[in-house]
């Protein structure tokens, strides 16, 4: 249930009495006023409840963590979760024992977790949310290891004058390399392949 119509002798009842049924704050919830009520002659004859509708707000944040806190129960992990959203960016940090099990070979197990998330929060969207999960700090480290692969790399093209292609990557990581070798006067990037074993070449200019 997202929303409800509640009616009684004030408003601050009606409203107290629609957030009980939703489970949810002031904080969490649109209300709307329809009707004030009224008390009436003398406050006991001919009187009107007041009438209102409340209304969950969507709360991204709540939804990654809701669908996390279900994946690391069956999991049997505990993990603390903390969400935040930044401009249309929902950052998802996870602390915990053991978070090797999530982050996976690669980073793999991370991004098949951050795509699900990435679905769950934009399935009542009203606009588009780009979710990063992370955890232990891996994606900067994950980051500068990929930027001093890529410069030592494109060092292998310029010596042996022969194309490198890269392992395949998700587009973020693609992004990385492409980005850390975009003013390399010598050599250029590119991708090709189709998802998931999209990858990156370096070649010289």
């Amino acid at each position: 249930m997202d929303e409800i119509r509640k009616s009684a002798k004030t408003v601050d009842e009606a409203v107290l009495a629609a957030l009980g049924e939703l489970g949810a704050t002031r904080e969490e919830v649109d209300i709307t006023v329809i009707d004030e009520g009224s008390k009436g002659f003398l406050g006991m004859f001919g009187g009107k409840d007041a009438v209102v509708l409340v209304k969950k707000g969507y709360n991204p944040e709540k939804a990654a963590e809701s669908f996390l806190r279900e994946v690391f129960l069956t999991m049997g992990l505990i993990v603390n979760i903390k969400a935040e959203l930044k401009d249309k960016h929902l950052f998802v940090d996870l602390k915990g024992d053991d978070m090797g099990i999530l982050i996976g070979k690669r980073g793999q197990t991370l991004d098949a977790l951050q795509y699900l998330v990435n679905l769950v929060v934009n399935k009542k969207s009203s606009y588009y949310i780009s979710v990063m999960l992370d955890t232990e700090n891996y994606r900067q480290r994950r980051k500068e290891t990929l930027e001093s692969l890529a410069l030592n790399l494109a060092k292998k093209v310029k010596h042996t004058k022969k194309n490198v292609v890269l392992e395949p990557m998700n587009p973020y990581e693609r992004r990385i390399i492409h980005s850390a070798l975009q003013h390399d006067r010598f050599v250029t990037t590119f991708s090709e392949g189709e998802e998931p074993y999209r990858n990156v070449v370096i070649t010289l200019k």
